[in-house]
Order: C-alpha cells, then sequence, then structure tokens
C-alpha cells in the first residue's frame, strides 16, 4: 500500500472492517448469529456508517475525528455502540490518510501518537463523557470529565494498566502488529469463508487478554475467567464451516450474554485489526 490513502477508501476500509466483526460468530458480542446485552446488529450498522466519514476526514486532528464519529454514532444509534473502535481507529485512520515522511503504517502511527496534543485530549474526552461506556468510573488524574490538563497520549499512559486501548496508545498498537494482523493474515489464507478467520481472530484474542469492558464492569477476577473459558474453547475454532464446533461457540455466546459479560474491547480490537488490514492490503475478498 502506497500511502497517503484517500479518503474515501479509508471510510470504506472502516466500514468493511465494522460490518466483517458484525458477520462473524465472536462470542459475547452482538453479531449476525444472535443478538444480545439489549442491542441489535442495525444499531452497530447505523453507528458504523455514521462515523465512517468523520474517521476518515482528511485534514482532521485525532481528537476532531474521535469526537465527530463519537456524536454521530450516538445520534445514528442512540447509544454508546462503537466508543472503542473509533478510538482505535481514529489514529489509524490519520496515519493512512495524511502526509508524512515514514513509509509503513506502524511507523506513521507511532509519529501521530506522539504528536497527540492537548486538543486532541479535549475532543477525546468529551467524546467518552458523552458515550459514558459501562464501567466508566472517576479517576485521581486524567478523569475524562475534567478539563484535560494533560497530552491525550499522557492520559491513555494513565489507564494503560486497566485498559488494553489506553495501552495501545502507549505501545503503538502492538497487540494489533504483533499479535492480532499476522493471525488474521494467515487464518485469511486458508479460511473456508472470511467469518470464520474472523471467529478465529476474536477468540484468540479473547483466549490471549482479559477484556477491559469486562474487567471495567464485573472486575479483574471475571476477565480473567472469560479470558480461561475461552482458552478452552479455542479447539472449537474451525476454519472450515463445521456446525458441530459452531454449536459449541454458540452455547459460549449464549452463556456469557446471560451472564451480562460482554467482551467489548475484544470486539474493538477486532475491527482495529480488520481495519489495519484492509488499509495494508486492499484486496476486494469475497
Amino acid at each position: 500500500m502506497m500511502f497517503p490513502v484517500q479518503s474515501e477508501k479509508i471510510a470504506d476500509a472502516f466500514l468493511y472492517a465494522c460490518r466483517a466483526e458484525l458477520y462473524a460468530l465472536k462470542p459475547g458480542n452482538v453479531h449476525v448469529h444472535a443478538g444480545g446485552h439489549h442491542m441489535e446488529v442495525a444499531q452497530f450498522e447505523r453507528a458504523a456508517k455514521a462515523a465512517a466519514p468523520h474517521i476518515a476526514r482528511k485534514g482532521m486532528r485525532v481528537g476532531h475525528r474521535i469526537l465527530g464519529a463519537a456524536e454521530a454514532s450516538l445520534a445514528a444509534a442512540g447509544c454508546n455502540a462503537n466508543l472503542g473502535i473509533i478510538l482505535l481507529c481514529a489514529p489509524l485512520a490519520y496515519a493512512a490518510g495524511e502526509v508524512m515522511s515514514e513509509q509503513s503504517l506502524s511507523g506513521r502511527l507511532g509519529t501521530v501518537l506522539n504528536g497527540l496534543d492537548h486538543a486532541d485530549a479535549e475532543h477525546a474526552f468529551k467524546a467518552i463523557s458523552d458515550a459514558n461506556p459501562g464501567g466508566l468510573g472517576q479517576a485521581d488524574e486524567g478523569d475524562v470529565r475534567l478539563p484535560a490538563a494533560m497530552t491525550l497520549r499522557q492520559a491513555m499512559m494513565l489507564a494503560a494498566g486497566r485498559d488494553r486501548i489506553s495501552l495501545a496508545y502507549v505501545t503503538n498498537y502492538a497487540d494489533v502488529f504483533e499479535f492480532a494482523l499476522p493471525l488474521l493474515r494467515q487464518a485469511l489464507e486458508v479460511a473456508e469463508f472470511p467469518d470464520l478467520a474472523v471467529t478465529l481472530l476474536h477468540m484468540n484474542l479473547l483466549a490471549r487478554f482479559p477484556d477491559s469492558h469486562v474487567a471495567r464492569k464485573f472486575g479483574s477476577g471475571k476477565a480473567d475467567q472469560v479470558r480461561e473459558e475461552a482458552a478452552g474453547l479455542l479447539h472449537s475454532v474451525s476454519l472450515e464451516a463445521n456446525d458441530e464446533k459452531k454449536s459449541l461457540l454458540l452455547e459460549f455466546d449464549a452463556s456469557l450474554k446471560a451472564r451480562g459479560l460482554n467482551p467489548g474491547t475484544t470486539a474493538d480490537f477486532v475491527v482495529a485489526t480488520l481495519f489495519t488490514e484492509r488499509l495494508l492490503f486492499p484486496v476486494v475478498r469475497p
């Protein structure tokens, strides 16, 4: 891929990533195989469509993209459907679409994250406060309900120990570039259907990293329990259509939803990985 990427292609890549995530079976999340958590696929589709132009808007700083996309999504979906997705994808979109000297997407992203300023923090704080994600508490420093007294990356550093999206801002998206993206690329090469590769990605992320959204709402112990349950079901993930294995994953999906456990951060990283893959390898897949 040659950078910078046209805004239209960035918006298309974002919509592709959001839709591909929704059309895969991802235990615990909302998807076409089952709703859950009092939300439906249509809300996520409306939120993605509303957010895309803001995510891809050329010349706009990361904070402006985050706030514009979050406000549009809230208006379209009537709830917080994609704040984590927006927080992860806005820096990637800026890195892909703006003029800079670095040639690799990861290098460009590092430059973007290092350049985040107080205004980016103010806009991101407002987006987070307005969306009011589940489990959002108060903090002694970097509280999103107060005026920003630091850059956005500095604020993310304060939260990095308890939130994987914040950690991504600190590590230049190491979880995506070093783990999730290679896994997805390999799976897409051999999967009978693309959605099976997305399910594989989701389950491996869920089995590897305690989900921040679950931890915020129910504590780190419950997040570790979900991670262990997912790890125990990795054998149930197939890159070929398999009704028996699909049934096991649907049972896990129903179990998580019955307990009110929504691994939303994992879904956010699935979308961010799909978005990254499409930015780097803009091949039309079936």
